[in-house]
């Protein structure tokens, strides 16, 4: 027994994640998991029939293993900031659990596996449109916009809106007003929902010299442009209906959703102590409203019937 310590005492054990685990958290599962149900639901409403199976399963698994890799490249470009971050700090690279090297080669698998899977079951424009959107958050948000503009999270949340677009796109091999409709909604939705956490996180991006915009022009400016955003985002969901996409059932959902968010977004501008229940609830809006959409388009194929 090593001297001074009680025999009763705990055995100290490196607090070290499983490498599987490590490498699941490099491709941020939560954020790709919401990111393939918004590409299923962009499959689903682009056809008033069935999908073909190999569309729907490999297309899918193809979109998200590219959205695992952007996740990937971009925990590679952010270690530096990552190890300062409290909310951040845990994560495998800044950890030491792996290394660049390991990084980069699992993130390749997974876009060289993701390509391969598009371009076997869906067609170019799809692939070429999801490299895009790879290219879009792991480089230009990534590298650039996240590092020099306050407006970082708006100009690069284009990238992450379209994964419903890209699911229309693999269904039908063209872009057509109703994908485009789901990727503004999502456009819209980002900013809202990320300056509420970075609201709540905006000690950790002032240390990390990140210019988001609760750190570059204060809590107010910011919770002013959520309640803007939001207000944006409620007139755009409106727009399924008045398209002919969505019915009464659609509507009615969509209206109580986005009341709630608008209503979060109000009240955090005299209390930021709202950021984190606004940024949760944000979550909770977008899966929401994408379920109400799938709901409504089958609805209305059985009362065709």
């Amino acid at each position: 027994m090593a001297e001074g310590r009680s025999i009763d005492a705990p055995l100290a054990l490196p607090a070290l994640r499983a490498p599987w685990r490590s490498y699941l958290q490099l491709t941020k599962p939560r954020v790709v998991s919401l990111i393939v149900f918004t590409v299923v639901v962009g499959m689903l409403l682009a056809t008033p029939g069935p999908v073909p199976w190999t569309i729907f399963v490999f297309g899918s698994l193809g979109i998200g293993l590219i959205a695992a890799c952007a996740a990937a490249i971009n925990h590679l470009v952010d270690q530096r900031i990552d190890a300062i971050m409290s909310r951040t700090r845990g994560r495998p690279l800044p950890r030491g659990e792996l290394d660049a090297p390991r990084a980069i080669a699992f993130a390749t698998v997974l876009g060289g596996a993701g390509l391969a899977l598009l371009l076997a079951s869906t067609n170019a424009l799809c692939a070429a449109l999801t490299v895009l959107s790879l290219l879009g958050y792991a480089v230009v948000y990534s590298v650039f916009l996240k590092r020099r503009t306050p407006q970082n999270i708006v100009i690069g949340g284009a990238a992450g809106a379209a994964p419903p677009l890209l699911g229309w796109v693999a269904v039908t091999g063209h872009v057509e007003p109703g994908a485009l409709l789901l990727f503004t909604i999502v456009l819209l939705w980002t900013p809202p929902h990320f300056w509420a956490l970075a609201i709540h996180r905006r000690d950790d991006y002032a240390r990390a010299e990140v210019p988001m915009l609760p750190v570059t022009h204060g809590v107010a400016f910011t919770s002013a442009r959520i309640l803007q955003y939001t207000v944006a985002l409620f007139a755009v969901t409106l727009l399924p209906v008045a398209i002919g996409m969505s019915g009464w059932l659609y509507l009615a959902g969509a209206v109580v959703l986005g009341a709630r968010f608008m209503a979060f977004a109000w009240r955090l501008r005299s209390d930021i102590a709202l950021a984190m229940p606004t940024f949760r609830f944000s979550i909770v809006y977008l899966f929401g409203l994408f379920a109400l959409l799938l709901a409504d388009h089958y609805l209305a194929a059985m009362l065709a019937r």
